[in-house]
C-alpha cells in the first residue's frame, strides 16, 4: 500500500519536509550572500566606479595639463619668433653698418691714396722743373754767351743770369698774353 500511497501524492508538489529544509538552506544562502557576497559585489563596484571616475578626472586633469603646455608652446613659439625677428633686425641693422664702415674706410683709403698719388706727383713735377731750369740755364748760358761774344763760364755770373732769365720766363708765363712774344734775351751784364 505504500506504493498507492505513493501514487495518491502529487508529483508535483514536494514533500512539507522537503520544502522546509529546502527554505531553510534558501535563508542561509540569502544570509551569507547578504552578509558576504554582496558588500564584496558592492566594493568591487565602487572601485570600478572610482577607477573609472579618477580615469576620467586623471584624463580631464591630463587634458587640461596638455592645453595649458600647448598654451606655453605657442606663447613660446610667438616669443620665439618675435626675439628671431628682433635678431634678424639687428643682423640687418649691423651688417648696414658694416658695410657703411668699409664704404667709410674704402673712400678714406681711397682720398689717402689720391693724396699721395698728388704729392708724388708735386714732388716729380718739381724735380722735372728743377731739372729743365738747371738745363735750361746751361744752354741758355751757352746761347747767351755766344750772342754776347764772352764767355759767361763765371758761376756768379751765371747764376745770376740763369735766375733773371728764369725770373723772365716765369714772368712771361704768369702774364699769359698767349701771343708768344719774342722778347729776347738780353743780359744785363752785356748791356
Amino acid at each position: 500500500m505504500s506504493i498507492l500511497a505513493a501514487e495518491s501524492a502529487n508529483p508535483l508538489i514536494p514533500p512539507f519536509g522537503e520544502i522546509i529544509v529546502g527554505l531553510i538552506a534558501f535563508l542561509v544562502l540569502l544570509f551569507v550572500v547578504w552578509k558576504f557576497v554582496a558588500p564584496r559585489f558592492e566594493q568591487v563596484f565602487q572601485a570600478r566606479r572610482a577607477a573609472i571616475e579618477g580615469g576620467i578626472e586623471r584624463a580631464e586633469a591630463m587634458q587640461a595639463e596638455a592645453k595649458a603646455a600647448l598654451e606655453q608652446y605657442r606663447a613660446q613659439l610667438a616669443e620665439a619668433r618675435t626675439e628671431a625677428a628682433q635678431i634678424r633686425d639687428a643682423a640687418r641693422a649691423e651688417g648696414q653698418q658694416i658695410i657703411e664702415e668699409l664704404r667709410a674706410q674704402a673712400q678714406e683709403e681711397s682720398a689717402r691714396i689720391v693724396a699721395r698719388g698728388e704729392e708724388q706727383l708735386a714732388a716729380s713735377r718739381q724735380q722735372v722743373i728743377n731739372e729743365l731750369r738747371g738745363q735750361i740755364g746751361t744752354l741758355a748760358v751757352d746761347l747767351a754767351g755766344r750772342l754776347v761774344g764772352e764767355s759767361l763760364a763765371d758761376d756768379a755770373r751765371r747764376s745770376g743770369t740763369v735766375d733773371r732769365f728764369l725770373d723772365q720766363l716765369d714772368g712771361m708765363s704768369a702774364a699769359g698774353d698767349g701771343r708768344g712774344g719774342s722778347s729776347a734775351f738780353v743780359p744785363q751784364d752785356a748791356r
